[in-house]
């Protein structure tokens, strides 16, 4: 393969289905207890050793005793669990420039698979029902190019998707997937980024409030290539959307970033993955969210992996959650593995928290009225990431959606608060 496809790491361990969560070989700091019955086999404790297959009937049912399922609902993604789902085509608005293209692809399209393999027994199925390809390309024009692909019309029955986003040898531009209406939904963005390319892609969901939103994206990221990956959520009832970049290239670069805002009885899930593989490479993760009313739950677990190929790895992730009201959870675990010595820097940070009593008395004491002072501090908070896209449009439609978020959270904004700061982090 030439230098300008990168090759993804994917490992497959041929192991039969009911070992799949064990590991075949000792792993540092995990041994077999005289009790317990273990054999040689012990969890597999690092993400990058996870099994990966494209094939459903490879997983076990998901129990919620997985350690990427214990905080899902699964009640309410059960259909897309163990259900039979339409992958056929689906009606698209897209909107785009000269340098940008969307197709139809069959099922067996040779770009399917390229950046990565389901970790999940959700992906697998979306992967194994797949009909159909969505195939959205960036050529290299010389140009900043950008396309925007709208769904609408998914529906309330189970669906699968697929969709493969190319960027060729040194293009640029912006992808943006917009969704919204009514989904029962699962499906794979599989992201290719070649050779000295820069790409940004935003992921909006916007769905309706009893939309359920199963999304894994796979990124693999070239030479002295760049991502910018953005992932927003504000509307749905379960929205479940997993990020992983694979840095397999020499001098590749990624900066992933995610803003939620969760309302009472939402749930919303991220687990960003990191996988540093070749020398010189850079990432930074940066994930915002608020939460406001009772049962608002989110979730965010960020992985990053310096792997021994990736000397001069510069990496840092972090997530921050602005607890408004009282009865919500925010569920937040950074971490980091470092197998090499020889890094420019590394470290992970997770803070959860209410209001800057400092902020809202520096407000109140301009004349600013302690609700509007609230909203404006919240707004600040969550724009910081919103205005990373570089899509002034879209931006300002999104700093709406918060406003209006917000306003129809008015009443419960200026409520005491009980909740206790909890900041965690540490450097390498």
């Amino acid at each position: 393969m030439s230098s300008s496809t990168p090759t993804p790491r994917i490992d497959q361990p041929a192991e039969p289905s009911s070992s799949l969560a064990t590991g075949g070989t000792d792993q540092h700091g995990a041994r077999a207890h005289s009790d317990g019955g273990w054999g040689s086999k012990v969890p597999v404790q690092t993400r990058s050793e996870r099994f990966r297959s494209g094939d459903v009937t490879a997983f076990p049912t998901v129990t919620g005793r997985e350690v990427n399922w214990k905080f899902a609902p699964l009640a309410k993604l059960a259909p897309l669990l163990d259900g039979v789902l339409d992958a056929s085509p689906y009606p698209y608005l897209a909107t785009q420039t000269a340098g940008a293209d969307v197709e139809w692809g069959r099922s067996d399209d040779p770009r399917v698979g390229t950046a990565g393999l389901p970790e999940d027994r959700a992906a697998a199925a979306a992967w194994s029902a797949r009909d159909a390809v969505l195939a959205i390309t960036l050529r290299e024009t010389g140009q900043h190019e950008s396309i925007t692909v709208t769904r609408s019309d998914f529906g309330r029955q189970p669906r699968a998707a697929h969709t493969v986003i190319t960027a060729e040898q040194h293009a640029e531009g912006i992808v943006v997937i917009d969704n919204r209406g009514a989904a029962l939904l699962s499906e794979n963005i599989e992201i290719v980024v070649r050779d000295g390319a820069r790409m940004t892609v935003v992921t909006v969901q916007d769905w309706d409030d009893d939309a359920v939103h199963v999304s894994t994206h796979f990124a693999e990221v070239g030479r002295d290539a760049f991502l910018k990956h953005v992932v927003v959520s504000l509307g749905g009832d379960v929205v479940r959307v997993n990020p992983s970049t694979h840095l397999g290239a020499q001098g590749a670069d990624a900066e992933m970033y995610g803003v939620y805002f969760a309302d009472a009885g939402q749930y919303i899930e991220q687990q960003v993955y990191v996988d540093h593989d070749a020398p010189n490479t850079r990432s930074r993760v940066n994930y915002k969210g608020a939460l406001q009313g009772q049962g608002a739950h989110t979730v965010w677990i960020g992985d990053v992996l310096i792997g021994r190929s990736a000397p001069g790895t510069d990496s840092y992730e972090q997530n921050r959650n602005l607890v408004l009201t009282d009865g919500t959870r925010a569920d937040s675990i950074p971490n980091l593995e470092i197998e090499t010595g020889d890094i420019e820097g590394a470290g992970h940070a997770s803070a959860t928290g209410r209001f800057d009593d400092e902020q809202l008395f520096y407000l109140q004491a301009r004349g600013i009225p302690e609700e509007e002072s609230r909203r404006l501090v919240v707004l600040g908070f969550l724009v910081e990431v919103i205005q990373k896209i570089g899509a002034p449009e879209l931006e300002e439609r999104l700093v709406a959606a918060v406003e209006q978020e917000l306003t129809e959270g008015r009443t419960v904004l200026a409520a005491p608060m009980t909740d206790v700061v909890v900041d965690s982090g540490a450097d390498a």
